[in-house]
């Protein structure tokens, strides 16, 4: 994810890092040569290239624009629900922390809470590597017992794998007499709104914006593009590869967008930063169990936070 302030005018206009720019621009200068060459055929040999009216571009534009925006608007809504899903995940690993408290006495209890929170903080790290490709898979196992590794490797759903591990904690601390029947239904339901946000996440990734609807729109829009120097070249003569250029770069620029935004868990600059979240779960959860040497937030680097 893209963070920094926000640029001055003139400087907002030159920033290719975390813009939609260098992904977009073979097409918009095959669009730019194109208009170039239709203006000079049209300008030089008439017969040559065809002419269209433009009036049907305009309403077509119309169109398609609007079409763009409602994509945008889906794949958008597929990001900012990942964000509320992880911000979720935060505040209720916060939430185990604090109570947990309860078990910080003496004996099993205390290591019972400290095996918790472990397993929280690998069920972070073991979501990043869950959702996103190429995560590193080593962060989640340093909180493992040989045990638990074993299992952890052999699951096919490693988070899920974790949460009843944690569960399993619980019905042993609620068989010994450690917590009351209140106090373990607190607990589970803390586990049950991780779970949910497991959930939710797996929906996210495994549910893709409808294929047709993105097919439909990339097909319309290239051919849109590649057919409007025919339509206002003999009105707009050399400006035409201005404005051509200009309206591939918006339409383009919008379908690669929407293309990052469908994917908030992927590792391109517009995608979430999930794995600092979970770096942020595993430096709260350290020090909720009374550590003192802690590593630093995650900061952005490059103003890339991923």
């Amino acid at each position: 994810m893209i963070v920094r302030d926000r640029p001055g005018l003139l400087r907002l206009f030159f920033i290719l890092r975390g813009s939609i720019v260098l992904r977009i621009l073979p097409q918009v200068l095959v669009i730019l040569v194109l208009s170039a060459g239709v203006v000079w055929l049209r300008t030089t040999h008439p017969g040559w290239a065809p002419a269209f009216n433009g009036a049907p571009f305009a309403l077509l534009g119309i169109a398609l624009s609007v079409f763009l925006g409602f994509r945008n608007n889906a794949c958008y809504d597929r990001w900012w629900e990942a964000r509320k899903d992880w911000g979720q995940l935060l505040y209720t690993v916060r939430d185990l922390g604090r109570q947990t408290l309860m078990l910080d006495r003496d004996g099993e209890p205390r290591a019972a809470r400290r095996q918790l929170l472990r397993l929280a903080m690998a069920f972070g790290h073991a979501l990043v590597c869950h959702l996103r490709p190429g995560g590193d898979a080593t962060k989640p196992r340093r909180f493992l017992s040989a045990g638990q590794l074993a299992g952890f490797e052999s699951s096919r759903n490693r988070p899920d794998f974790l949460l009843r591990q944690m569960g399993q904690v619980l019905a042993e601390l609620l068989a010994g007499g450690h917590v009351s029947d209140i106090q373990y239904t607190m607990l589970e339901g803390t586990l049950g709104r991780m779970s949910a946000v497991l959930a939710a996440c797996e929906r996210i990734r495994n549910t893709p914006v409808p294929f047709g609807y993105t097919l439909l729109l990339h097909r319309t829009a290239y051919l849109f593009c590649f057919l409007l120097p025919f339509g206002f070249a003999d009105v707009l003569h050399w400006g035409t590869p201005f404005i051509t250029g200009l309206v591939a770069y918006t339409f383009f620029g919008l379908d690669a967008l929407g293309d990052e935004l469908e994917e908030p868990f992927g590792t391109r600059l517009n995608a979430l930063p999930i794995e600092a979240l979970a770096d942020t779960m595993e430096i709260n959860l350290r020090e909720a169990l009374g550590e003192t040497e802690l590593p630093s937030l995650p900061q952005p680097k490059g103003h890339v936070l991923m």
